[in-house]
């Protein structure tokens, strides 16, 4: 297990949509706890795998002293919408209010191939759904109204972090990228 580096803002891992899960396996184990301890390490309330640059179906959480994993998931979200300050730990030190529902039911995997139902509300209903949209290239700049989002983005311009290098994504350590030639 390990801390891994979060992309950032820029970075297009974060604009591509994850693959299913498929193998329950160590491999599997061992994403998710290097999610927990780079998530508890920043610290955050979620983190998507996407957002260490592994494009698969898995997140992790942290709400209310509640840690846990979903795996695959598919939201059941309530009518009842809420709204309140949202931020990324893609976007360090951006928070804007961003609307949710207010209500979820969440259903997916654990680690170990067993099914999970995970019911939340309010900030825990949030972190679901926001880490939901990691998993589907959505941002949380997305879900906000043109004038937040145009706040958000001058805000983004001017963070110490906008602007960095964006690191190099690599499928395959090889240059054939795992074809023969």
């Amino acid at each position: 297990m390990a801390i891994k580096d979060i992309r950032l803002f820029g970075d297009p891992v974060l604009r591509t949509p994850a693959a299913p899960v498929t193998d329950f396996d160590k491999e599997l184990r061992t994403l998710v706890k290097d999610l927990e301890e780079t998530m508890l390490d920043a610290p955050g309330a979620g983190l998507a795998a996407p957002q260490i640059g592994v494009l698969l179906r898995v997140f992790t959480y942290y709400v209310d002293g509640e840690l846990g994993h979903l795996i695959n998931p598919d939201l059941d979200l309530s009518e009842e919408m809420q709204d309140g300050e949202e931020g990324c730990l893609s976007f360090p030190g951006i928070y804007a209010d961003t609307p949710r529902a207010l209500r979820v039911v969440a259903k997916g995997w654990n680690m170990h191939g067993e099914p999970v139902t995970i019911e939340g509300s309010e900030l825990k209903a949030r972190a679901i759904q926001h880490e939901t949209d990691h998993l589907d290239g959505i941002l949380f700049i997305d879900r906000m109204d043109r004038a937040q989002r145009k706040l958000a983005m001058k805000a983004i311009r001017e963070a110490q972090w906008a602007g960095e290098p964006v690191p190099q994504v690599r499928v395959s350590p090889h240059s054939t990228f795992g074809r023969a030639l």
